[in-house]
């Protein structure tokens, strides 16, 4: 009888290749979307004549007084009214000045990401409160130490192309220790690319002092910024937040790339009908893009225009649906770098629901070309919780979501060297 061990060698070596998986990602992020295109463009020029109407005739209100005197400088108009006019003049100055494309750098550069055109990159975002106990499979309140857990989780992830805190760290005392551990957090567990969020603007210095430490010495972070902010400075209808705004600019003082969101909910916000909603939801995150071209002209900014809906029914939120696929239609059709948000699935268990809402809301997102897809990774209970188990099964979505993008090639060396037959392609049968 032959010497079984090198069979049992041979097997051993074919699982730790199948658990190692293939030598590169066959379809990494970044793969190219667009292929679906909900609205048509006749659509496009009228969703956008709309919002530049809005702009001009209804204009902005409850502008802070620093804000007013950049804007009226840029060549915006106060009204009687005492709300501020945007004529499409401006506007599309600022659409004109924005950068198209830009890096986002990770603390590991060949982690960074380039951003703009129709590729399409995952991520994270949210701000769950609870998380998904992966003991008790109870929802609890979540704590730094989920933090610090979710962000090493990702960091293995490799679909998942940046990480925003997706969640609260509610056993935190006040907004400083909350902003400052969080960034802490980040910059602990990941050197991809990563995003925070600053309660109030006099945190921005001390916290960018401590992204210097990390980079090298003072000034070191704004040469290569590898953390960007998440900022809502329009509130939803047509106003300034005034804390929102002095954030904007301390976050532009200290060169860190903004990701301004609107976030408009249709049928209590902004008209029930998609189209209306569309419209002054689009016209929300231009306001952003004035202001933002209005303090440094061509900052890096990521045109988050996130068109959410309630259920007129209940008042419950049912976030990130198709519509956020058209939005990602008008940002690209526009030149502006996309920021979508799918994947809000009101599903508290990892079950059919989740992965049934969570797969299409994506892959919509994906196919009409949304450069930066938040919220698609991790979160569950329509962002009110987060789960460690949802983050590995997101990041097997994105893997097909991507193999989708990819699409199929189709060339003379993938046909093959033989025919379907079996037969070399010039045989010849008698």
């Amino acid at each position: 009888m032959s010497d079984p061990t090198p069979r049992r060698a041979g097997r051993r070596a074919r699982m730790a290749a199948r658990a190692a998986g293939p030598p590169s990602n066959p379809a990494p992020p970044g793969q190219i979307g667009g292929q679906y295109k909900p609205l048509s463009d006749a659509d496009l020029h009228s969703i956008y004549r709309t919002a530049l109407r809005l702009l001009s005739d209804l204009g902005m209100g409850e502008v802070p007084t620093r804000l007013r005197a950049s804007l009226e400088a840029a060549g915006a108009v106060s009204m009687p009214n005492g709300r501020v006019s945007m004529p499409s003049t401006l506007v599309e100055e600022a659409i004109d000045h924005a950068p198209k494309t830009f890096t986002l750098h990770g603390r590991d550069p060949a982690r960074s990401i380039e951003v703009g055109g129709n590729a399409v990159h995952f991520g994270t975002g949210g701000a769950a409160v609870q998380t998904l106990d992966r003991d008790s499979h109870i929802y609890r309140s979540a704590t730094l130490a989920d933090l610090h857990d979710f962000t090493r989780l990702q960091d293995a992830l490799t679909n998942i192309s940046w990480f925003t805190r997706c969640c609260i760290a509610t056993d935190l005392p006040d907004e400083w220790a909350l902003d400052v551990n969080t960034a802490y957090a980040l910059l602990r567990n990941t050197n991809k690319p990563v995003a925070t969020a600053f309660t109030l603007a006099e945190h921005v210095a001390p916290i960018v002092a401590m992204f210097d430490m990390a980079a090298g010495g003072e000034g070191s972070f704004a040469k290569r910024p590898f953390v960007k902010a998440h900022i809502s400075p329009v509130i939803s209808p047509m106003r300034f937040g005034a804390d929102a705004v002095e954030t904007v600019y301390a976050c532009i003082a200290h060169n860190i790339p903004v990701s301004c969101i609107t976030a408009a909910q249709a049928g209590a916000t902004a008209p029930a009908t998609l189209a209306g909603f569309l419209a002054q939801s689009l016209a929300e995150t231009l306001a952003s893009l004035v202001m933002v071209h209005a303090i440094k002209p061509g900052h890096p900014m990521v045109f988050s225009n996130w068109p959410l809906v309630i259920d007129l029914r209940t008042g419950a939120f049912a976030g990130g649906g198709g519509e956020n696929a058209a939005s990602a239609q008008l940002s690209n059709w526009l030149g502006l770098v996309s920021g979508v948000a799918a994947c809000m699935t009101d599903a508290k268990a990892i079950d059919a629901q989740y992965g049934a809402e969570k797969g299409l809301t994506s892959l919509a997102a994906a196919l009409a070309g949304g450069n930066l897809i938040y919220e698609s990774s991790g979160m569950t209970a329509a962002l009110l919780g987060a789960s460690f188990e949802a983050f590995v099964l997101d990041d097997e979505m994105h893997a097909a979501t991507y193999r989708i993008l990819r699409g199929v090639e189709v060339n003379e060396d993938n046909f093959g060297r033989h025919s379907p037959s079996g037969l070399p392609s010039d045989a010849k049968i008698a």
